[in-house]
């Protein structure tokens, strides 16, 4: 059995466990809640007075009986290194040579680095905006570990045991002595959100000082030209195969925590320890085939023509030129759709321009300039031969041409080059009469 159908089969249980209870507190809780003039903790004894009385159960749901709720947990899955996540397996995290995470990061700190010290982080939280008011209850992290990988995960069934919270995971991170940190958005959201928690409880925060890959910014120059939506959830479906659907909405999960907090029905939690789960499997395998695109043996395997105009967009984010334009050319030796096809031309044309690659440059600006459809990038061709032309050869009738159909084609459609052919026409009249002039006097 794959990861992916043990937690199939974990969800299945649940549902079989939580159907009778969970839809019985929803609708008692939704009909107590229209009492607008008894209190918070009134209404909450009067579900619980509720939840006990008999009822036919030919006409409701057996009664939910609130479960004695635990302050703090901790749960710990560890899955072998051979266990398959969708087309991963998870030992091929450790595969990924530190090179590639810097490319990926940006952070010249993980050269010396790879994943089997490194800890995947995702939080679920009482709001999804930050500040010091949100709290993480439940914090999820992946790590590898004595043969395995592990998803662990602290929730937090009291907020008032927050502190303790806070002091276990500096326990933790202490003992684990992680050397990096992945996230998906966690520079900007989890880092800075758990920094804040560790700060309000006087607790260092080890995590702060570690090199950090946050893969939502690879991501996106990865695949966003290639997949509707780069949300994580979203390319471990597409990416890494998994079959994973959006199982519980983001937006959900706050409110879904409060009703825990009120009701004390562990149902309510249970699908979003699975999320967070998935969402850490998740990680690591988007992690793994986006890195694969650059390990040497493995682009073949698991990228396409779409992938590798991503990584040459990675590469030039970089500043690593020469190997975006190898990138680049490769795919467009493969299936491209059509604006990003048109795309690497341009981008390609711009490398060969700065490095006096005539003829390359010009083939590229003729081959979009000859497209049907009238675009940006096509005028950008125009303008570039009429330069060309003006400026290197001197051929001021052909330049002319080139920016009188340019002209044409921008009228309605961009104001600024419709603005530059027509400056650049007033001058190469000025140019061409003159030149005309000065023939005879050559002879």
């Amino acid at each position: 059995m794959d990861i992916k159908d043990k937690l199939e089969q974990l969800k299945k249980e649940r549902k079989a466990r939580a159907r009778v209870k969970s839809q019985f507190v929803k609708d008692a809780w939704e009909e107590i809640q229209k009492s607008e003039d008894i209190s918070t903790k009134d209404k909450l004894e009067r579900l619980i007075n509720l939840s006990r009385k008999e009822t036919p159960q030919q006409s409701q749901p057996a009664p939910f009986e609130p479960l004695e709720r635990e302050s703090l947990q901790f749960f710990e899955n560890p899955y072998p290194l051979d266990s398959r996540y969708g087309k991963i397996t998870l030992s091929s995290g450790l595969d990924i040579k530190g090179d590639i995470l810097t490319l990926l990061s940006k952070d010249s700190a993980f050269k010396t680095l790879d994943l089997s010290t490194a800890l995947f982080l995702d939080l679920e939280t009482t709001g999804l905006s930050g500040g010091t008011g949100i709290v993480p209850f439940l914090v999820g992290m992946g790590y590898y570990k004595d043969g395995k990988f592990y998803v662990s995960q602290y929730f937090l069934g009291e907020l008032a045991e927050e502190e303790k919270m806070i002091q276990e995971l500096n326990q933790f991170f202490t003992e684990m002595n992680f050397q990096s940190v992945v996230s998906f958005n966690g520079k900007c959201f989890d880092i800075p959100l758990l920094e804040t928690r560790f700060i309000l409880q006087k607790q260092p925060f080890l995590l702060n000082e570690l090199p950090h890959l946050d893969f939502l910014f690879p991501a996106r120059s990865l695949w966003k030209h290639k997949h509707e939506s780069c949300r994580l959830f979203h390319l471990a479906h597409e990416v890494v195969q998994t079959g994973r659907t959006e199982d519980i909405p983001s937006a959900e999960i706050p409110g879904r925590y409060f009703q825990y907090l009120q009701t004390g029905n562990f149902d309510l939690i249970e699908p979003i320890i699975y999320h967070n789960q998935e969402d850490i499997l998740s990680l690591l395998g988007v992690v793994v085939v986006g890195a694969h695109i650059f390990s040497e043996g493995k682009e073949e395997e698991l990228a396409d023509a779409m992938d590798l105009y991503g990584a040459g967009k990675v590469m030039e984010n970089v500043g690593e030129v020469e190997k975006s334009v190898y990138y680049f050319e490769r795919a467009l030796g493969g299936d491209l759709s059509d604006e990003v096809s048109l795309l690497a031309k341009k981008k390609l044309s711009y490398y060969f321009k700065r490095n006096k690659e005539w003829d390359r440059a010009i083939f590229l600006w003729k081959e979009i300039a000859a497209l049907n459809e009238i675009s940006i990038n096509q005028l950008f061709s125009f303008r570039e031969l009429a330069m060309y032309y003006e400026h290197r050869e001197k051929e001021y009738e052909e330049a002319r041409k080139i920016a009188e159909e340019g002209l044409v084609l921008s009228m309605g459609v961009s104001p600024y080059f419709e603005g530059d052919f027509r400056h650049r026409l007033e001058r190469l009249k000025r140019k061409i009469k003159k030149q005309k002039e000065e023939q005879p006097e050559k002879k």
